[in-house]
């Protein structure tokens, strides 16, 4: 985003905001520098040490480093750290620019990761390896810069921090050898080894690092920046020829001394050291769990179960056990960080209903002590006075957005029963009470929800009964354990209930996608058969919410409620292939419902809930974890070789170094266009935990030869036993 300001800002050099020399000039010019935003969402990699002492986690995008969380997983606090490289005299040209950029784990059991770029002139390569400390709060970024051509180049590191969430109050300076950034909360320093060879600090799009060497190949020395969106610089000592090795230490702390402290003991260490005792953290970890199932047919499968496994445990929060984020992102427009997103929240939240699938995944594979403190926090931390789970929290439970899903409230019960913790039973009662009394604004009745498993519509909707549904059963049970008969038995009596009304809300007889009966995405008014209307956001259009379907339904079979054969099930299975799936490349996926309209514009640019309604301007695409659920219910329905397939084709959506991505680019423009193809990552949120997790859990489902997370007390009360 930022290299786009460049040529705006060339009349900077005219009116002397960067001088011609490399004197050093006090305070930068040009506060408060431009508006501070966040990097795409589309990451490449994800790490922290497996230590719960070392509350740091870094993310790459492209070809750079982008956000670092520091003191906790809601925190992003660093937007990025960039290198450019200059002769001095003609070029300087930021690394993230190339277009050849590869990024891989440099071990399969660890979250080590390395980026290679190498200069479209073919002038430069530069390979970077990132760790974190396990004893600290440090990124190191263990650099080797290789000069092609046989010409010594200048070497800089870039690194932009937006302290707290908010890169728009943070001040500057220069201590020595180093740099740092400091607001009221937290700090930053950077430091480099061999040690920098000059520094500075300035203020975005005036001042900084890369607006200076961009425009005069030069680096003017300001000692401070008071309050803005500032940048630190260093240039490093290396060359390309004879120096060609540096390690930069990016330390976090509560003031810029202590994160000066950090970054120098890292320094000391030594990046050797740190990186082994970083990969034994993980190996350990590894250790612990399953290994990766016979399920999985190549090495690439079983390298990205391990992958995924890594991801899950790597986003739970070090001081708030069981708060596993949904995605270390913030995703179009949510990554402005304009007054209304600012400071950033969204994905880098707890999501109750992500949390459950993280956790189911999680316990699938082995890791049943995280589960259980997914579900201890769940009662333990987010559940509300009166009982219910909020939609999303930051990782110390304080509630960010607040509308009402009945299915975050209904699963961590089943997760509790999942988990034998009848220990819950207070929580687990609060929860169902809350379910069962529950209304909307106009009285609408349980199982009514304010927003459904999407977040964009009220309604009836089957996945969110089903949730319920399940959730109610599981209460009955941890009820009878804990000899509270009369509570049991007026769940199970709601639960009946819900299901033998649950045809009524949510079957269409008569809708226009198939004269058999087909589940809809959901009814406004509870009554499936009529012709009611919606608009379904997203610059989408307004229909009949009998045309409306996704594959939610699926949840009543992989929760026990309906079985895997049952024809409106079956048939409803036919409408949404016919209507949202779409064959790729890679395999077959599916859109979240009908005419979904959460995703890029026509021309790949982002999201923004600002377009009109019925605009169509932005696309809903491709979900892949939807392959995961579709497997799931194959497994249940008898048929393991497909959901095989399913497995495979998920993982083929992969980024090379292993991140999952929410959604792949689909049908709609500019899908299969340069630089779009179809079935792979677009920029939403990756790592999406829910993605990983489903690899996971499929993996494992697929070995056993049957839906694992399926609560036998949910079925056996239904269908038999």
């Amino acid at each position: 985003m930022r290299k786009l300001m460049f040529g705006a800002l060339a009349g900077l050099l005219v009116t002397g905001l960067i001088p011609a020399t490399a004197v050093a000039q006090g305070e930068a010019p040009g506060a408060p520098g431009a508006h501070p935003s966040w990097l795409p969402a589309n990451k490449t990699g994800f790490g922290t040490a497996h230590d719960r002492s070392s509350n740091v986690w870094f993310t790459l995008q492209g070809g750079q480093m982008s956000e670092v969380y520091y003191p906790d997983l809601s925190t992003p606090s660093v937007r990025s750290m960039n290198f450019v490289v200059t002769d001095g005299r003609s070029f300087a040209v930021a690394d993230y620019t190339a277009k050849s950029q590869q990024v891989r784990r440099t071990d399969d059991d660890s979250l080590t990761y390395e980026q290679t770029i190498t200069d479209d002139q073919h002038r430069w390569r530069l390979r970077k390896t990132y760790v974190t400390d396990p004893a600290a709060t440090t990124v190191l970024v263990d650099v080797d810069f290789q000069s092609l051509t046989g010409r010594p180049y200048q070497l800089y590191a870039v690194a932009d921090p937006d302290l707290t969430n908010d890169g728009s109050d943070d001040s500057a300076a220069r201590k020595g050898d180093a740099v740092t950034a400091q607001d009221a909360t937290n700090a930053a320093a950077l430091t480099a080894k061999p040690a920098f060879t000059k520094t500075s600090v300035g203020y975005a799009g005036a001042s900084d690092g890369n607006t200076q060497l961009t425009k005069t190949f030069k680096l003017a020395q300001y000692d401070t920046a008071a309050k803005g969106n500032v940048l630190l610089t260093g240039q490093t000592s290396a060359d390309g020829l004879r120096n060609r090795h540096v390690t930069l230490a990016l330390g976090m702390g509560a003031k810029a001394a202590d994160a000066l402290r950090s970054a120098q003991a890292s320094q000391r260490r030594g990046v050797r050291d740190i990186t082994r005792a970083y990969d034994r953290g993980w190996e350990q970890y590894l250790r612990g769990v399953s290994k990766p199932p016979s399920s999985l047919k190549t090495d690439a499968e079983r390298d990205l179960y391990k992958a995924s496994m890594l991801t899950l445990a790597a986003s739970e929060d070090k001081h708030h056990p069981g708060a596993f984020i949904a995605s270390p992102s913030m995703p179009w427009r949510f990554g402005n960080n304009d007054p209304e997103w600012s400071p950033s929240g969204t994905y880098h939240l707890v999501w109750p209903r992500d949390l459950y699938q993280i956790a189911t995944g999680l316990a699938a594979g082995g890791d049943t002590g995280a589960a259980n403190r997914a579900v201890t926090y769940m009662f333990g931390t987010q559940q509300q006075p009166d009982g219910h789970m909020p939609q999303n929290s930051r990782v110390d439970g304080v509630p960010y957005w607040t509308s009402i899903q009945l299915d975050e409230t209904a699963f961590p019960i089943v997760l509790a029963q999942q988990l034998g913790r009848n220990d819950l039973w207070p929580g687990v009662r609060k929860a169902a009470d809350f379910i069962l009394g529950y209304q909307g604004p106009n009285g609408q009745p349980s199982p009514y929800t304010q927003q459904e498993r999407w977040e964009e519509q009220d309604g009836w909707s089957p996945s969110t009964i089903a949730s319920v549904i399940a959730g109610l059963v599981c209460a009955a049970d941890i009820a009878s354990h804990n000899g509270a008969a009369a509570d049991a038995a007026r769940y199970l009596a709601a639960a009946d209930k819900m299901k033998a009304d649950l045809p009524k809300q949510t079957i269409t007889t008569n809708g226009p996608l198939s004269k058999a009966p087909y589940f809809v995405r959901l009814t406004k008014d509870a009554n499936a058969n009529a012709g009611t209307t919606y608009n379904l956001g997203n610059s989408s259009v307004t229909m009949d919410q009998r045309a409306v379907t996704d594959a939610g339904f699926l949840d009543l079979v992989r929760l026990g409620i309906y079985r895997a054969d049952d024809p409106v099930i079956r048939n409803s299975i036919r409408v949404t292939d016919k209507d949202i799936a779409f064959t790729t490349p890679t395999g077959q996926f599916w859109h979240r419902y009908t005419k979904d309209g959460y995703g890029e514009q026509a021309d790949g640019s982002p999201w923004d809930y600002t377009f009109p309604a019925e605009s169509r301007t932005t696309f809903g695409r491709l979900w892949p974890l939807l392959a995961g659920e579709r497997g799931e219910y194959e497994l249940t329905l008898g048929d393991p070789s497909s959901a095989a397939r399913r497995l495979r084709d998920l993982g083929r959506v992969s980024s090379s170094a292993e991140t999952m991505p929410e959604q792949v680019w689909d049908e709609n423009p500019p899908s299969g266009q340069t630089g779009f193809p179809t079935g792979t990552p677009n920029t939403s949120a990756t790592p999406l935990a829910w993605t990983h997790a489903q690899y996971v859990r499929l993996a494992q489902d697929v070995k056993a030869g049957s839906v694992l997370e399926t609560p036998k007390v949910v079925s056996c009360h239904f269908l038999g036993c």
